[in-house]
């Protein structure tokens, strides 16, 4: 199985686009934020505070029915929609562990820690605009504490672990368990906070590397039956030409037409006659094929 993942691993290598990491894109995971945290607010400043930030900011103008949510006249792409926004919790801290599980989900690449290093700095703006920056660092500090639960901490450790300098997007450097746990327990103790989570996360990695190594070693069997499929075929139609002598005969009309001055019309015998002796190793082939 290693020796046709590494062939597998080597194909890819020729194609970089197939197997290259995605980028976090800020402007995009913003917006889908946004659509979560900051409904209203050209009018409210304080909106992101209030729905992801603080209570102690005091509630939104009103509640969901009836708020102009940043998706509206957005692309859906990156947005959460406004059918989804009636199941977000209303408490901040919850509020804001649920738009970031949803967004990293949309977002391709992001992480929780993308949350946190280009999120919160708009939060705290939102804060100090709603008079609650005393007391926004321990806000934030115990929201990133709750922030960890299994959806966001699996998304985190797998980002962690398909790196080019550990497992690699396909698994192969994983593809034994010694590996597999060395990275796991690496990534494990970058991500403290889901400690709690690590029995789960690893039986659901193991599963897709187990996936992904086998559809590594299923299309590398395709590829080797088509190749051998392909030489049947030619080697049943070389040794049918055999049999018939067409393949002589038309490597022998062939010379005389494109080599031939007369053609080997009648009258110029010889032109076949050197037209037959150039075609000759078609006799060789086919007593080759025969001792096959």
């Amino acid at each position: 199985m290693k020796t046709r993942t590494l062939l597998f691993t080597v194909i890819i290598s020729t194609c970089p686009g197939i197997a290259a990491a995605a980028t976090c894109s800020v402007m995009n995971l913003t917006r889908c934020l946004d659509s979560v945290c900051a409904i209203n607010v050209s009018s409210n400043p304080s909106a992101r505070c209030q729905y992801c930030g603080t209570s102690s900011a005091g509630e939104p103008p009103s509640k969901l029915g009836g708020m102009v949510s940043l998706s509206l006249g957005a692309s859906a792409r990156y947005t959460i929609s406004d059918d989804e926004l009636e199941n977000a919790p209303t408490d901040p801290g919850q509020r804001y562990a649920w738009a970031t599980a949803k967004c990293i989900e949309k977002v391709q690449g992001c992480t929780p820690d993308d949350v946190t290093d280009n999120y919160d700095k708009l939060i705290e703006q939102s804060c100090r605009a709603a008079g609650v920056s005393a007391q926004l660092a321990e806000t934030l500090a115990d929201r990133n504490k709750s922030k960890a639960n299994l959806a966001t901490c699996t998304m985190s450790i797998r980002t962690c672990m398909i790196a080019a300098n550990r497992c690699g997007s396909d698994w192969s450097n994983c593809a034994d368990d010694a590996s597999f746990d060395e990275f796991l327990s690496t990534c494990a103790v970058q991500d403290n906070d889901c400690s709690g989570f690590i029995a789960d996360i690893r039986t659901t990695m193991t599963d897709d590397r187990d996936s992904a190594i086998a559809s590594a070693d299923a299309l590398i069997d395709s590829i080797v039956a088509g190749y051998q499929n392909a030489r049947e075929q030619k080697l049943a139609s070389a040794r049918a030409m055999c049999r018939d002598a067409s393949g002589r005969t038309t490597c022998v009309e062939t010379v005389c037409e494109q080599n031939m001055p007369n053609k080997c019309a009648v009258g110029y015998e010889s032109e076949r006659v050197n037209a037959e002796l150039l075609c000759e190793f078609y006799d060789l082939a086919c007593e080759l094929l025969d001792l096959q």
